[in-house]
């Protein structure tokens, strides 16, 4: 194709493409950004920390802080009253028995509730941090090192009951794993346990002790009522044993 008369070649290329024409462009869309971002930072609904319209997860609305609040506090109430009645609960006990029950089924731990209460015995479920928390200050405090994994506490005031009842479940349930517990300040391993779950519990012994007391009374109150013959037949058997002596 003939060239223009008296064009260059280089000057048609500038008459195409003029110069700075991209430099243009490109300045001018960076002022369209600048200006966008200047009117969005005024709008109305931007806040402090971002768009508070409820959508953007970044900005808590306020009625979420404040549910947030309310709920935290609840939690630290529960959390304080739970540490206080587990306290009460250590500060009473005898004696406390420390298991693991990893494993158990539901019916299994109801089970073992119901036997402790009919021992008058009773177990506790509790985080370990807040059952640390209760032991401090009591006779049982020993145990705390005991509480690790998902454990079980058994108190009674029967030093004797707890251990007794624990010792018979662990028998029929290889799942409870008893670690060790503490008799006040006497700190219990396995073997303690057991030596004391093989003891007769306090009624056993108060019923030992009632039927050394009411025995005697019972067989002078049969002799009271025999007849007289009788009754003579006995003082003389006696008499002659003494004299036999």
């Amino acid at each position: 194709m003939p060239r223009a008369m008296g064009v260059a070649e280089s000057d048609l290329v500038r008459t195409r493409h003029p110069a700075g024409l991209f430099d243009g462009l490109r300045e001018g869309r960076l002022q369209d950004r600048r200006l966008a971002q200047v009117a969005g930072a005024h709008a109305p609904w931007k806040l402090k920390f971002g768009r508070d319209d409820g959508c953007n997860p970044a900005v808590p609305h306020e009625s979420a802080k404040a549910a947030n609040r309310r709920e935290l506090a609840v939690e630290r109430a529960a959390k304080k009253e739970a540490v206080e009645q587990l306290n009460e609960v250590f500060k009473a006990t005898s004696v406390a028995i420390v298991a693991h029950y990893s494993g158990l089924t539901v019916a299994q731990m109801q089970k073992l509730r119901m036997q402790m209460k009919q021992a008058g015995a009773s177990v506790k479920v509790s985080k370990n941090r807040l059952a640390k928390i209760a032991l401090e200050g009591t006779e049982v405090a020993a145990i705390g090192s005991l509480l690790k994994g998902p454990t079980v506490i058994a108190t009674s005031n029967d030093p004797v009951a707890a251990p007794k009842v624990a010792i018979e479940f662990a028998k029929a349930n290889e799942k409870f794993v008893i670690l060790g517990g503490s008799m006040g300040k006497t700190v219990l391993n396995v073997d303690g346990v057991k030596a004391l779950a093989s003891l007769p519990s306090l009624d056993e012994l108060r019923g030992k002790l009632v039927g050394l007391i009411v025995a005697p009374a019972t067989k002078l109150a049969q002799l009271s009522n025999a007849p007289a013959a009788k009754l003579a037949r006995v003082i003389q058997a006696h008499a002659s044993k003494g004299e036999a002596a």
